[in-house]
């Protein structure tokens, strides 16, 4: 297997998990990976928040770890990376305001390069107008946005995930093992022991 360069788009108030999980997790397995955050650069931190569900309407949220960013967001060039990660907990609501950052999704989409979106990550696909006709999962809140955007919502397990071409996408963080394991597979990866 050759190393993979991921970008990997996160924010302020991305849910912790969904954030340090995967970041950490692509690395153990020798992949590059670029965290990068608009109007921010390498060095840079950003605060994370902790989603959880504890029978309430929603997750309930709570502080979580400062994220080191490793990457220049100004400086991103989608050429030089194979797959693209999106990190869901509240940043996505910001990041799809930003014309660059939805300029990135949509270049990744039309090279047909490997997404991950998780929990909230699926309103800049939403908004990237990248997902007609994908079946794309995402946190239950964002799925009138994944069917306005035509896209066809996966009610699934929030431990599952689901891929359709070259999108991989889950609830939130629960679907850690699914998600990440389908994403792995897409960028053709092997784990040895």
């Amino acid at each position: 297997m050759a190393a993979k360069k991921i970008l990997f788009l996160t924010g302020d108030f991305a849910e912790d998990y969904e954030t340090m999980v995967p970041f950490q997790a692509l690395q153990m397995v020798g992949h590059t990976v670029h965290a990068v955050c608009p109007n921010k650069q390498a060095g840079d931190t950003i605060k994370t928040a902790i989603h959880d569900f504890e029978g309430d309407q929603t997750y309930t949220e709570k502080p979580g770890h400062l994220f080191a960013l490793n990457a220049d967001f100004a400086t991103v060039d989608v050429a030089q990376y194979d797959a693209l990660m999106i990190a869901g907990g509240r940043a996505p609501e910001y990041l799809r305001l930003n014309p660059r950052v939805i300029e990135i999704v949509q270049q990744f989409a039309a090279a047909a390069k490997p997404i991950a979106a998780v929990c909230h990550g699926a309103q800049l696909l939403a908004a990237a107008d990248v997902i007609r006709g994908k079946t794309i999962s995402a946190y239950p809140a964002c799925a009138p946005e994944v069917k306005l955007a035509g896209g066809n919502y996966a009610d699934i397990a929030v431990d599952q995930a689901v891929t359709d071409g070259n999108f991989i996408t889950a609830p939130a963080w629960p679907a850690h093992p699914a998600w990440l394991g389908q994403f792995l597979q897409r960028l053709g990866t092997e784990i040895k022991l």
